[in-house]
């Protein structure tokens, strides 16, 4: 089996790191259970956009379908009513392990000596290799290339080996490294785990109207919205739990010690404005951003604008906190999305126009604040603030609503190799020339954490100051990490103008 530690991709149309994936698992006897997984996988298609799959289980029997595409390109009403059962597996992917290729696609789908098991992952391991070389030297061979596969035979090994299904999952996971936030199905019930870190998100809620012993698992809270559950607890950090079928309540256990780094970036950027992370709406941290950066790294200007979608609510933040009007000045085509029709080298050119499109009368002979969540290769800003400027504004300051990205990720977020973030490349004043902005400003990382009003909280920030809290092997991390050095740009002031 070869090492699964390349294919890590990035979309370089864009100037954001790469979606994770979705996850999604439902227990409820009585209900049309493919139907509200394909909603609930609908509500986390922002997760990734590549393939989408649901498995259903009736009984000792399970059903897969799985494509690529987006979950409305997957599924039709046809499609759905031939997965009949009470449990089902969804997953929507974006591949930083492992090709994109139906292969590769989720939920995998095992049999073992219990019976059939579907999974679904998020995240990524760090540990592949290792695993790979040594599955393969037990015999085991793998048909995708995939990290998520490697866990699922660690599973079925464990069970074939005599472990039942809580045992099987607490051993295949204890030989993993990284990132995993796990749905799993079986004939016994439905199953959640996640690593010791909490990486990426996990929470599960209760179909109290519709099922009274109903349950959900999805990676983000507006996966529970939608089907209208109700949310009860997130999945804690080194936790197992047991949904089974016709109990009232779910067994839950620690599997192992938990030392919890939920990653950052998920609050900035990745998650749902709308889905909750600590009892508040991400929407509200997003605008607490602004608001800090605004007291950090103030303005003269007339007007502050945000880039859609993911740059308004730090934007209207920003606003509040400065006094300067917020408005509408960029539309977002909202119809351009990933594509596997590639556009011409012309239509390239056009750059930042064909997603979004700036408001010559909303700019024009304006000082303009343009507030965005990150930049990772800059190529898309600098497009953006040219298309500002052309549309007439007097001037452009761009204001960042996170630190500056200046190391790669290795836990199921694409951010490049290292050498691709101008941030790890360039100090802060020649991104600024770079962009041709008239001046350019991050939020600090104190200031980033300071908004999480959660002191007690441990988060993973690796992407901006290059502490792993699982360090990757040496393959993977000589891979991504490709300059000399771990603190690029850290000296730098906080501000740069072209004054």
């Amino acid at each position: 089996m070869p090492p699964l530690n390349g294919n890590l991709r990035a979309d370089t149309t864009d100037d954001h790191p790469r979606e994770a994936c979705g996850v999604y698992g439902i227990l409820a006897p009585g209900l049309d259970v493919a139907n509200f997984t394909y909603f609930g996988l609908y509500a986390l298609q922002h997760r990734g956009q590549e393939s989408a799959g649901i498995a259903v289980f009736q009984g000792e029997q399970v059903r897969l379908h799985k494509e690529m595409g987006l979950v409305s390109q997957v599924f039709d009403q046809d499609i759905l009513s031939r997965l009949p059962g009470e449990l089902a597996i969804g997953h929507t992917r974006y591949s930083t392990t492992g090709s994109s290729r139906i292969c590769n696609a989720q939920p995998v789908v095992l049999m073992t000596r219990l019976g059939p098991m579907a999974m679904a992952h998020n995240g990524n391991l760090v540990n592949t290799t290792e695993l790979s070389h040594a599955m393969a030297a037990r015999g085991v061979e793998s048909l995708s290339s995939t990290d998520s596969e490697l866990i699922a035979l660690l599973i079925q090994e464990a069970v074939d080996g005599g472990a039942d299904w809580p045992e099987a999952l607490a051993t295949a996971a204890g030989h993993c490294r990284g990132a995993y936030s796990l749905s799993i199905g079986t004939p016994d019930g439905l199953f959640a785990l996640r690593d010791p870190h909490g990486i990426r998100p996990l929470v599960f809620g209760r179909l109290e109207e519709m099922a009274q012993d109903g349950w959900v698992v999805s990676s983000e809270t507006c996966g529970l919205d939608i089907v209208g559950a109700k949310f009860h607890d997130s999945v804690a950090p080194g936790e197992l739990i047991w949904f089974r079928p016709g109990a009232t309540a779910p067994e839950r256990r620690r599997w192992c010690e938990a030392t919890p780094r939920l990653c950052i970036f998920e609050m900035i950027y990745f998650a749902r404005p709308d889905s909750n992370f600590f009892d508040k709406s991400l929407y509200s941290y997003r605008r607490q951003l602004g608001k800090v950066l605004a007291e950090e790294s103030p303005a003269e200007a007339d007007l502050v604008i945000g880039v859609p979608d993911s740059g308004i609510p730090a934007a209207i933040g920003f606003a509040d906190a400065s006094g300067i009007p917020y408005a509408e000045g960029l539309v977002k085509n909202r119809y351009v999305g990933r594509t596997f029709i590639q556009p011409s080298q012309g239509v390239r050119e056009v750059g930042i126009r064909l997603k979004l499109n700036p408001l010559p009368d909303v700019l024009a002979n304006q000082r303009v604040v343009v507030v965005d969540d990150s930049i990772v290769r800059g190529n898309t800003s600098r497009k953006l603030v040219k298309a500002i400027r052309e549309a007439g504004a007097s001037q452009v300051h761009m204001r960042i609503s996170s630190p500056s990205v200046t190391h790669p990720c290795y836990y199921g977020i694409d951010t490049d190799t290292q050498d691709q973030l101008i941030a790890a490349r360039l100090p802060l004043e020649q991104i600024r020339q770079h962009l041709e902005a008239d001046s350019l400003a991050y939020l600090s990382q104190e200031g980033m954490l300071k908004a999480t009003q959660q002191q007690d909280q441990p988060f993973c920030t690796a992407c901006f100051d290059g502490q792993y809290p699982i360090p990757p092997e040496a393959e993977l991390g000589a891979s991504k990490l490709m300059l000399e050095g771990s603190k690029a740009g850290a000296a730098e002031p906080l501000v740069s103008t072209g004054d």
